[in-house]
């Protein structure tokens, strides 16, 4: 059987492709997917387990079984649309992102704008790139507003995230947060934005005055 394989950030700088095509035995899983990818391309076994697997655009294990035609996308760590969830290569506007989700009942509203700033790591930063799955992305970002809205009751959460190149001062994500009070609007903000940089599949790189890396794998 054939499966389509994404690779994004630097993984796929690394290999030089963001899409390939593996053929497999029929019952080939996960593991033996990154096995046969890992064989040419040493970056698998540098990333290891750091590099997550998405089938189909839901996270998946080794032992998951493959079938023709799925889509499988090798995530590497992340450094950090439909609904109130979006991903633009154009400049963001918070109070845009923030008229997503407020209304009559919402007594508390709580912004975060992360923005390039110019040092990072002990170095002078050029300017960013962010590349991003966007199908997955977009999902992960919205799941995170649904479990802000379930574990805080009545509120709602926006977020927005450039990607693309960003100069230095550019806003890189916006993060909103409404709900009938401070205290919860304050907690699912703050909730929403770490974890967005755990779990969606957004990648920076930096690009120093002197090289360029992707933040996954700086020391």
């Amino acid at each position: 059987m054939r499966v389509a394989v994404k690779l994004f950030g630097s993984v796929r700088e690394a290999i030089g492709a963001s899409q390939l095509e593996v053929e497999l035995a029929d019952d080939a899983r996960v593991a033996e997917l990154r096995s046969a990818l890992a064989a040419g391309h040493p970056v698998f076994d540098r990333l290891g387990p750091r590099v997550a697997v998405s089938v189909n655009l839901e996270i998946a294990g080794p032992e998951t079984r493959l079938s023709e035609g799925d889509e499988v996308a090798f995530l590497p760590p992340v450094a950090g649309g439909a609904g109130t969830c979006s991903l633009s290569e154009a400049p963001l506007d918070p109070e845009r992102v923030a008229a997503r989700v407020l209304g009559p009942d919402a007594g508390g509203v709580v912004h975060f704008v992360g923005a390039v700033r110019d040092r990072a790591r002990g170095r002078a930063i050029r300017h960013l790139e962010y590349e991003a799955y966007p199908e997955m992305a977009l999902r992960e970002m919205e799941r995170i507003a649904d479990q802000a809205a379930q574990r805080w009751p009545g509120t709602r959460v926006a977020i927005a995230h450039r990607i693309g190149h960003l100069e230095i001062g550019d806003v890189a994500v916006v993060v909103v947060a409404a709900a009938p009070h401070r205290a919860e609007a304050f907690e699912a903000c703050r909730h929403a934005i770490d974890t967005l940089k755990q779990t969606v599949p957004i990648w920076k790189k930096e690009v120093a005055v002197d090289g360029e890396y992707w933040v996954d794998e700086h020391p």
